[in-house]
């Protein structure tokens, strides 16, 4: 027999109503078409407690008492990496049988619940100094200040190498039907490599990067596109450019060119993408490009070029506009990762 719904509030007060009113428990049972048995139930309730409220149900008793859970979840805590199968065994070497599935809604009622782990930089103390003694000297600058920051940074793009979910409505067995499966190739099918900077008023230039970078090339780039891309997005004079620590960008012959052109490099602490918005844009731009299904390189440049140009201004403004959050983010977690 199934499980029967329960009478509602309501319900229980037009029965005790009508009781009231002089109608039998025959007569209430048929107007209401609700079972005789419950309508006694609930008069005699009424007669007892003076109120039709439902009756506390504890339901059944938990398995694991509070200080089991308690060592459950420490346990998780300890290790975020267990397994709900080892936790399972862990009980029952401690003479609790549990399920998998009673488990698993012990830490969900503690709010810890599975989630893939985000790919990050091994960050040593080194560079967990660096990022802290760099947030401390920039927390206090203002948004102004980021405003006029030129961010840089290069980015690998592959024709086919997209590693975006992919879902089909399929029946069981259609698994591996043309229609329901995605395409690989090997080594993504070719890449190319790009430079890009930004600002807070936009995009600036995007260059193709030929063959492997060196320091001459990478020189070249800035002589192109450096204070064309500050003039075009209105950096003014005091303006600032951002790289990362790359033995390319760090070269005797980089930083020459940029102290004989009097440009202002933002100090930056190794191992940090985390602290580049940038790499918000090209994960923007990557979707868009890859959303367009290049079939070969020349397109796929081509899509990286047009895509690139309609980024908004106002996403750009966004993202720097919310820098001091990262800033205080490294502080907090001691110079660790980001969610960025």
């Amino acid at each position: 027999m199934g499980k029967s719904k329960e009478i509602s509030q309501s319900l229980r007060q037009r029965i005790v109503d009508m009781h009231k009113s002089g109608s039998s428990l025959g007569a209430i049972s048929r107007c209401l078409k609700v079972p005789r048995s419950s309508v006694q139930t609930i008069v005699r309730k009424y007669k007892q407690h003076g109120n039709v409220q439902p009756s506390y149900r504890s339901g059944r008793r938990r398995v694991l008492c509070p200080r089991d859970e308690r060592a459950l979840v420490r346990t998780v805590r300890i290790n975020p990496r267990a397994k709900a199968k080892d936790l399972v065994k862990m009980m029952a070497e401690a003479g609790k049988s549990v399920s998998l599935s009673t488990v698993k809604r012990v830490l969900y009622r503690h709010g810890l619940k599975g989630h893939s782990a985000r790919r990050k930089p091994l960050l040593q103390m080194k560079h967990k100094k660096a990022r802290l003694e760099f947030a401390n000297a920039h927390r206090g600058k203002d948004v102004n200040f980021w405003r006029r920051v030129l961010w840089s940074d290069e980015t690998k793009f592959e024709l086919f190498g997209h590693n975006d979910h992919c879902y089909v409505w399929r029946n069981k067995g259609e698994a591996c039907k043309p229609e329901n499966t995605k395409p690989t190739v090997k080594h993504g099918g070719g890449s190319i490599m790009l430079w890009g900077c930004f600002a807070a008023g936009g995009t600036g230039a995007l260059h193709k990067i030929d063959g492997i970078m060196k320091k001459e090339q990478y020189v070249e780039i800035l002589k192109q596109h450096l204070k064309a891309s500050a003039r075009k997005l209105k950096l003014g004079r005091k303006w600032v450019f951002q790289m990362d620590n790359d033995p390319k960008h760090t070269s005797k012959l980089a930083k020459k060119w940029l102290e004989d052109n009097r440009v202002s490099v933002l100090k930056w602490p190794s191992q940090s993408p985390d602290l580049n918005p940038i790499e918000h844009l090209w994960a923007e731009l990557k979707r868009h490009v890859h959303a367009r299904r290049p079939t070969n390189i020349a397109k796929l440049y081509q899509f990286c070029q047009e895509e690139w140009a309609k980024i908004p201004a106002k996403y750009c403004q966004k993202l720097v506009e919310g820098y001091p959050k990262r800033l205080t983010q490294v502080i907090q977690f001691k110079g660790n990762c980001t969610k960025y």
